[in-house]
């Protein structure tokens, strides 16, 4: 939430650095919106932090950091270790497992991505979406496997991945011309970075049945993607499996990438005659494909 003033800034000491989506102090917000700053402080890049890193992240002064602070600890939702430095406690996994489009899809999805696993010996991935990105809740990774910048929790824009394309692929024509309108984002020289090459290889991907991404996050890797559906026919998410562009042998891949997407969506309830309807996984960005 921006800071709003009345008259133009003076001169003054450089702003301390807060959390995206936080807002720096001073700015009205509510307490709901306060609470949620103190969360939105943790992050991939910042899981440990003193209350000082949280009032600073979180844009809140520090006598309210440490109150707020403390009831979260107290709920559970942190946790303060020996050395005073706060973590994200167990009772968000408790709530976050309750997450349908989170662990509850995993635990369905994990049999089919060790198959595939099997089958490849390569970096596999469960992906959903979430608004502009897409959000990584499983990876499988060899010893031998090309290295990836996934984790789970993962964030990456839909266009720069294979399961990003698979999902936006698959979403409402609306939904496809407004994120191709918006800013591509570059990572390497080989990322879809403008609006005409991503409607081609969206329709490719439709077309198809697969998303092939290449080179587009890392230089190296190469990624093959498939849309898993649910009983309604909608896309819920996109597995894929992530292999070294030097070599990578696609019509090899497809198979098997595809053989694990159908097996997930039969696992969610879809049928593949049945007419499709609204999907039972809620979430922005699943609609009938």
């Amino acid at each position: 939430m921006p800071m709003t003033t009345d008259a133009l800034p003076t001169p003054g000491p450089v702003p301390q650095q807060t959390a995206p989506g936080s807002t720096p102090p001073g700015a009205a917000r509510s307490a709901p919106d306060r609470l949620l700053a103190v969360l939105a402080a943790f992050d991939h890049d910042h899981p440990a932090l003193s209350l000082t890193d949280i009032s600073r992240r979180a844009g809140l002064t520090l006598t309210t950091a440490h109150r707020l602070v403390g009831a979260l600890t107290e709920w559970g939702a942190l946790e303060r270790d020996a050395g005073g430095i706060y973590h994200v406690g167990l009772r968000l996994w408790e709530l976050a497992a309750l997450a349908p489009r989170g662990l509850a899809l995993r635990q369905i999805a994990l049999p089919y991505l060790e198959d595939l696993y099997e089958a490849t010996h390569e970096n596999v991935q469960l992906a959903v979406r979430d608004g502009d990105d897409v959000v990584y809740i499983e990876w499988l990774s060899g010893r031998s496997a090309v290295g990836v910048h996934i984790r789970v929790g993962a964030r990456w824009p839909l266009h720069a991945t294979g399961v990003g394309l698979a999902l936006l692929a698959h979403s409402d024509p609306t939904s496809q011309e407004a994120y191709c309108q918006g800013t591509l984002t570059a990572f390497t020289p080989y990322t879809i970075a403008d609006a005409p090459q991503l409607r081609r290889v969206l329709a490719e991907v439709r077309r198809t049945g697969v998303a092939v991404s290449v080179r587009q996050v890392t230089e190296d890797a190469l990624s093959v993607a498939a849309p898993v559906r649910g009983p309604g026919g909608a896309v819920v998410a996109a597995v894929s499996v992530v292999v070294p562009q030097a070599g990578a042998q696609v019509p090899v891949l497809t198979p098997a990438v595809r053989v694990a997407a159908r097996g997930i969506s039969r696992a969610l309830g879809w049928q593949p005659d049945e007419p499709r309807r609204g999907s039972p996984i809620p979430g922005r960005g699943s609609s009938p494909a």
